[in-house]
């Protein structure tokens, strides 16, 4: 399915942090890394390839501590929008468990005039 983009990361030493796991900065580059190879996949799908996401909000819950050599899936996908507003999923699993979930909210920006662009609210449908 074209609206749910993965890949595997393998931590190591530069993904760490004072206590040994993974930082949580390293979660939220992460995040807004996938998100932007998402819309680089998707964009030319949809009419706005010429415009770019800003991030307006972000939440994360950290389940469980992940630590060096272990193999993190991080998985992206589009909600429904909500107004101005596109929330997005990234889930990162060990394995088959859940270890870190966020939610975030990004804003759709005119390329030329850098003024908010509104979105239909089912235009991922249109997405093949």
């Amino acid at each position: 399915m074209k609206l749910v983009h993965q890949k595997q990361i393998k931590i190591n030493d530069e993904h760490l942090d004072e206590l040994h796991h993974v930082n949580n900065v390293q979660y939220v580059h992460w995040m807004e890394e996938m998100a932007k190879e998402h819309w680089d996949i998707l964009k030319n799908s949809t009419p706005f390839a010429k415009n770019f996401w800003v991030l307006a909000d972000h939440h994360i819950q950290y389940k469980k501590q992940v630590f060096k050599d272990e193999i993190l899936m991080i998985k992206t996908y589009p909600e429904n929008p909500e107004g101005l507003r596109q929330p997005r999923k990234v889930e990162f699993y060990r394995g088959e468990e859940l270890v870190v979930d966020s939610r975030t909210i990004w804003v759709l920006f005119d390329h030329e005039t850098h003024k908010i662009k509104r979105v239909d609210e089912n235009w991922l449908d249109d997405i093949k």
